[in-house]
């Protein structure tokens, strides 16, 4: 047995991994690397919790603008503390984004990051008995159309990331304009039904398309670790075909 397996298998044993990072390996630097090639100057980190998503990119190499939204009260206050420290990490105020503005009721989730403004449905609570709301609270509702140009300008390539836990097709309903300007976008899609009134995916994947955009990626996400089903995948569009400075981007990555 060759050192790198006997490693590796020391390491599962204990509920670990081992593996050269690269686009092949880690999610994070997969989609830096697409970020790159698409001369990506600004990320929408919509539905931000506290910061998760951010750092991971920081992490991964990223060093453009991130502009994150978020609106339970708790995790707004943990990801403004986190992103104090980067120059180049803008937490908007707090407020959800949808399809329109006004006020909305945010259900709290027991391990925060399932919060919704959605009810949760039976299916989510029994692979994720954690994810029970345990509170609610009234929070300002946005659209992107109407908040986008504080945060971006019109000669910025920009991508959008969107993780608000059903409300996906509610965000993009309300970012007509906004998209126009979106190169690329991530966004958490269901196989299953987990929040009531959500889109599913082939809902989501034909939206997308309609709009112009191309899937580049998918990376699995929410699993019910009972039966091993894939409940929740991320799924990574890009706009059109790669233009010429794309391509030569490419081409100095690749060499």
């Amino acid at each position: 047995m060759s050192i790198r397996r006997f490693v590796r298998k020391c390491m599962h044993r204990v509920g670990w991994d081992v593996r050269k990072v690269g686009p092949c390996s880690s999610v994070f630097s997969q989609l830096v690397r697409q970020l790159s090639v698409h001369e990506i100057d600004v990320v929408f980190d919509v539905g931000a919790n506290a910061g998760q998503f951010a750092e991971n990119l920081r992490d991964a190499g990223f060093a453009g603008r991130i502009v994150s939204f978020e609106p339970s009260t708790a995790a707004h206050g943990s990801l403004s503390k986190l992103a104090r420290r980067d120059a180049n990490w803008i937490v908007a105020p707090r407020m959800a984004l949808g399809d329109h503005d006004g006020k909305i009721t945010l259900n709290i989730a027991g391990n925060s990051a399932s919060s919704s403004v959605l009810p949760m449905l039976p299916s989510h609570v029994s692979a994720d008995p954690n994810s029970r709301y345990v509170g609610s609270e009234t929070v300002d509702l946005r659209t992107l159309d109407s908040v986008s140009t504080e945060f971006a300008g019109n000669t910025e390539r920009t991508f959008l990331k969107l993780d608000v836990q059903g409300s996906e097709h509610r965000v993009l309903q309300g970012a007509e304009r906004f998209l126009n300007r979106v190169t690329g976008i991530q966004l958490e899609m269901s196989l299953v039904p987990l929040y009531d009134g959500e889109h599913l995916f082939h809902q989501m994947l034909d939206d997308l398309e309609e709009r112009g955009f191309e899937m580049w990626c998918l990376f699995p996400g929410f699993v019910d670790l009972d039966t091993g089903r894939l409940l929740q995948l991320d799924a990574v569009f890009f706009q059109g075909s790669l233009d010429g400075a794309c391509r030569q981007n490419t081409a100095a990555i690749h060499h």
